[in-house]
């Protein structure tokens, strides 16, 4: 077949960032992708080998790239060269530098971040030309993996979440004939020690690029720093390759101990659940897993250049209970419940606690933007299991270091002068903390109750499903769609407005993730009288809104 085909023929047409066709670019992209996974599937490497080439030449997959990594997080961080691309001229200049020939990535820009133990966890920034390189074989390297990965592997996936994961052990533990004892396991510096020849030789990605990536190096307080081992935490495609070094192991158990639902698998109850470098194994018995399960998982890992870590692996009987991902999973008297764990709870506190004492004159309103994002956040994560009593317990803890906080800033008034101007009534809520909203009448911000978030059933998503096969395309669309509607369901306006645009951005034609950032557009303006009516509000992708207030793209 030609290439030509492949080329996308508006690409000659284009003389600006803002006139890039989405809609085409990302057809084009998803079209070679679906290519790569089927032929991942049926093991044609020559031919997976021959799409990823075509797909990181194209400038669809170029252009998707630079738009990646210019709306995310990091898109103000910059790398060692002090270089961000904030304009749409710069956008436009950066796909042309997305070439093979000649291409020498830049040494990562070291950083420090703390962990939950006091620790500090070592990430990797690159210049924004690598990330958008990562990206871009990022978008050929993920159908292959997708296609090859565990099936209850969770972490870094498409589609995939740390509440999926903890389903998965709702699943494997619940019942009362499931296994009684868990394997912890946590991997000793996974980033850091990942063997680079293992991830040459295994995965299925251009091997010259791959290698520059792995020894480029870091800058550190001024000073060059070889990397012989490990991924950069920080760079797109890391996640990815480590998700590639540990999968296997479910394949490697499931050879020993059986596949789920046979004869084998009942005698054991070896059953496997993963996210990111965090996992745990089921099992009938302490010996099964310290003697047969254990050493097998040793070996897997001394392969790719990995271990466990001895203070954090260990076995565990489920009436004892362990904490997997933030919540702590235990059987009270044969009946499973999974709540938030006490360490999530005691640091998630600390950080309001933290704050609060050191913002002692902000104003209240300010108090509020901070704590509002912090415990929708919080509670968002924890709402598909047991945490109604955790919500009212952190509503009682956060008043009380709100009253302490307004007691300390006003030591000579009186308790109800304190009550009457920070804490009001707002229907059946009594002590609500609240600001002004500057000089509208009657108006205020309220800080979030974390008891009226609504607990709710998650629903898993099924272990084989593949977002790159044909097969599963209706299967994912109407996840999308229900998780989206999840994540705006206190919003019925908005829920109104999307729906009204069959979820999808009107401008790009792609549909909405719960994911991602949105803006709501007035079709008329509002200075030229358009009201906020849903007739006249539109959904729309942050790009996509810049796209429409720039003039180059049209509704």
């Amino acid at each position: 077949m030609s290439t030509t085909k492949n080329v996308p023929a508006f690409s000659h047409e284009i003389t600006q960032w803002h006139s890039i066709n989405w809609e085409q670019c990302y057809g084009q992209v998803k079209r070679l992708q679906v290519r790569i996974a089927k032929a991942t599937r049926n093991k044609n490497w020559r031919q997976v080998k021959q799409l990823q080439r075509m797909l990181v030449h194209s400038f669809s997959a170029k252009a998707i790239a630079v738009r990646r990594v210019t709306e995310n997080r990091g898109k103000k961080t910059p790398g060692v060269d002090k270089v961000i691309w904030s304009s749409p001229l710069l956008k436009w200049e950066a796909i042309k530098t997305l070439k093979r020939k000649g291409y020498k990535p830049k040494p990562l820009r070291r950083i420090y971040i703390p962990k939950a133990n006091g620790k500090k966890r070592p990430l990797g920034i690159p210049t924004m030309r690598d990330r958008a390189m990562q990206a871009l074989y990022l978008l050929a390297l993920e159908p292959v993996s997708e296609t090859l990965a565990d099936r209850n592997s969770y972490g870094f996936r498409p589609h995939r979440s740390c509440a999926d994961a903890i389903e998965q052990c709702f699943v494997n533990l619940s019942r009362k004939a499931s296994a009684q004892w868990v394997l912890e396991g946590d991997i000793k510096g996974c980033f850091d020690f990942i063997s680079h020849d293992w991830l040459i030789d295994n995965i299925p990605m251009d091997k010259t690029i791959l290698k520059k990536w792995l020894k480029t190096g870091f800058i550190e307080s001024g000073s060059f720093n070889l990397t012989e081992a490990g991924t950069p935490q920080g760079g797109i495609i890391s996640p990815v390759l480590a998700n590639m070094a540990l999968d296997g192991l479910e394949n490697v158990l499931e050879s020993h101990f059986g596949k789920k639902n046979t004869k084998a698998s009942y005698k054991t109850k070896v059953n496997y659940v993963r996210y990111a470098d965090d996992f745990i194994i089921t099992g009938i018995s302490k010996e099964l897993l310290e003697k047969e399960v254990l050493p097998i998982v040793k070996a897997f890992m001394a392969e790719r250049g990995l271990e466990l870590s001895k203070e954090k692996t260990l076995i565990t009987h489920i009436n004892e209970g362990f904490d997997f991902l933030g919540q702590n999973v235990r059987k009270y008297n044969g009946k499973m419940l999974i709540k938030p764990s006490n360490k999530n709870v005691k640091t998630f506190l600390k950080g309001i606690q933290d704050y609060l004492n050191s913002h002692k004159t902000v104003p209240a309103s300010a108090i509020i933007a901070k704590l509002n994002p912090m415990i929708r956040g919080w509670c968002n994560y924890h709402r598909w299991i047991c945490a109604s009593e955790m919500f009212k317990y952190l509503d009682y803890r956060i008043w009380k270091m709100l009253w302490r906080w307004c007691r300390r800033i006003h030591a000579n008034r009186r308790k109800r002068w304190i009550k009457n101007k920070y804490f009001k009534t707002v229907g059946d809520r009594n002590w609500v903390f609240s600001a002004p909203r500057g000089n509208k009448e009657d108006g205020y911000y309220r800080l979030l109750s974390a008891s009226k978030v609504k607990i709710d059933k998650h629903v898993k998503i099924r272990s084989l499903a593949n977002c790159y096969l044909p097969e599963d395309e209706q299967y994912f669309e109407r996840l999308k769609m229900q998780r989206l509607k999840k994540s705006i369901a206190g919003n019925m306006k908005l829920w109104k407005i999307v729906e009204s645009q069959d979820y999808k951005c009107t401008v790009c034609k792609q549909e909405f993730t719960s994911e991602d950032e949105w803006d709501v557009h007035h079709i008329i303006r509002r200075v030229d009288g358009g009201n906020d009516n849903i007739s006249n509000l539109m959904m729309l992708h942050v790009n996509c809104h810049r796209q429409i207030h720039s003039g180059s793209s049209s509704i």
